[in-house]
């Protein structure tokens, strides 16, 4: 990490010269939407001709459509349709190059169909870059990195000039970075800032990076402060939030799901139960998302440092009791929801617990907003949102507080009256009073040393799959026994 720090960094007018001049490397650019934008760096360059095959840029929709096929939707800046550009220009070139020439090549193909902002400033920039590639030129199987992005930039041609650098980039580290998928990452951003670009969601796929989980590069993508929010469906694949998220309703449950317990489950149903009694809530409309935030991964870890096998223990167990799960960059609630209406107007809803609902109340975590806890609360409790409290038994005096009898500060007591009466904080009255004094700590604890009985306050299959994958330190101690 410290050499990686002293590196120099290479500008993207280096990084092209470099590859221009690496004799293996040779591919097509195919750019759709903001200009040749990439492949410009190549040319200017210089010794271009070595590694450019064809550049294009089917800017007409009938043109593209001629090339690459029609698409049923006409939506053209699409995963789907990148794939397809893929596809295309990397057949071509194994139909075409065919002399001899080029046996000793390793073919590429980048490609990128993006929409820059528009004239009205209302449609800000995104689209889907991506690169198929070989290493050496008998690989059979081409490696693949896609990934989608965001601008954030108020001028369409500042965003044309850093998609060439990104394009550059990703060239760049797929051939000189491919053993090191973090650093590769990392890379995309060389001579970019973060408040130029957003990537919300990577994929690498091929032999190349078969043992690649794509959710710890997404999960590197947060961690990096290049995107907040990262998303998986229950079989582990990356999703992209927009369009999982787009015109939903949407219902939450943020916890650290360390295990995953009863009392996580019972709170859950109980808020879904009484979401799905708001108007125009249906199971086909409506997204679930259990949510762990990048503070609590890293509190939860032994030296504060990022533990990636217990996050995916987490999402494994998540996934397998069929949700999805979504990794965030957001401590407060309020940004959370903030998050969610950029792709809905619909229904929110959020099941939590009431020491959670303290905290949404606690004026502290708002310091730094000039609007203070009222601007947060606007942001939060939009409309449409309502939080499902789910009861707490103090652990001290055992007593059960609801909405009706936990205690906000003084000067908050009237705006707590205010949500509570227009139903913006709703009881979840089926609940299983037996969860009530159930805490994650005890069961780990248990885990760890082996004790009985943490297995029933568990559901059905977690218990099995923690003792198989030795999650949370379990086979650890197995082993040490054994060993003695």
């Amino acid at each position: 990490n410290i050499l990686m720090a002293l590196e120099q960094v290479l500008t993207p007018k280096q990084k092209a010269l470099e590859v221009n001049l690496n004799p293996k490397i040779y591919g097509s650019f195919a750019e759709i939407g903001a200009g040749q934008e990439t492949v410009r760096f190549f040319y200017r360059a210089g010794a271009a001709s070595g590694t450019v095959a064809k550049a294009m840029s089917a800017y007409d929709k009938e043109m593209s459509d001629s090339i690459y096929g029609i698409e049923e939707n006409r939506r053209y800046v699409t995963q789907a349709r990148l794939k397809k550009m893929l596809d295309h220009e990397m057949e071509l070139m194994k139909e075409r190059l065919v002399h001899d020439h080029y046996k000793e090549k390793a073919f590429f193909t980048y490609a990128n169909t993006v929409t820059t902002i528009d004239y009205a400033k209302k449609n800000e920039g995104q689209g889907w870059i991506g690169l198929r590639f070989k290493l050496n030129a008998e690989d059979e199987k081409a490696n693949e990195i896609i990934f989608h992005v965001k601008f954030k930039e108020n001028s369409a041609h500042l965003q044309q000039e850093t998609l060439g650098v990104l394009g550059v980039n990703l060239i760049y580290g797929a051939y000189y970075y491919y053993d090191n998928p973090r650093r590769l990452i990392k890379s995309l951003y060389d001579t970019l800032d973060k408040d130029q670009l957003e990537i919300d969601m990577i994929n690498f796929r091929g032999p190349q990076f078969k043992y690649v989980d794509n959710r710890l590069m997404s999960l590197q993508l947060v961690r990096n402060g290049m995107t907040d929010v990262a998303v998986f469906n229950p079989q582990g694949k990356n999703i992209l939030p927009a369009d999982l998220l787009y015109k939903k309703n949407i219902f939450a449950i943020r916890g650290s799901f360390r295990p995953f317990m009863n009392v996580n489950m019972d709170m859950f149903k109980g808020g879904l139960d009484i979401f799905k009694q708001e108007d125009n809530v249906r199971t086909d409309n409506t997204e679930i998302l259990f949510e762990i935030t990048l503070s609590n991964l890293i509190a939860s870890s032994i030296e504060g440092e990022l533990d990636e096998r217990d996050f995916l223990d987490r999402a494994d167990i998540i996934g397998n009791l069929g949700y999805n799960v979504i990794i965030s960059n957001f401590s407060e609630y309020y940004r959370l929801i903030n998050y969610f209406s950029h792709y809905s107007n619909e229904r929110i809803g959020v099941a939590m617990g009431v020491n959670n609902l303290l905290d949404v109340f606690d004026e502290n975590y708002y310091k730094s907003l000039a609007g203070g806890i009222l601007e947060a609360f606007g942001k939060f409790f939009r409309q449409g949102m309502r939080v499902y409290l789910y009861n707490y038994k103090d652990p001290n005096n055992h007593e059960l507080l609801t909405s009706n009898n936990l205690k906000v500060s003084d000067n908050l007591k009237e705006l707590y009256k205010y949500f509570k009466l227009n139903q913006r904080i709703v009881d979840i009255k089926d609940h299983n009073p037996d969860y009530a004094e159930i805490y994650s700590r005890e069961i780990l604890q248990k885990i760890a040393n082996h004790e009985s009985g943490w297995e029933k306050q568990v559901p059905e299959g977690v218990a099995e799959m923690i003792k198989e994958r030795g999650m949370f330190g379990y086979k650890e101690e197995v082993k040490l026994e054994e060993f003695s």
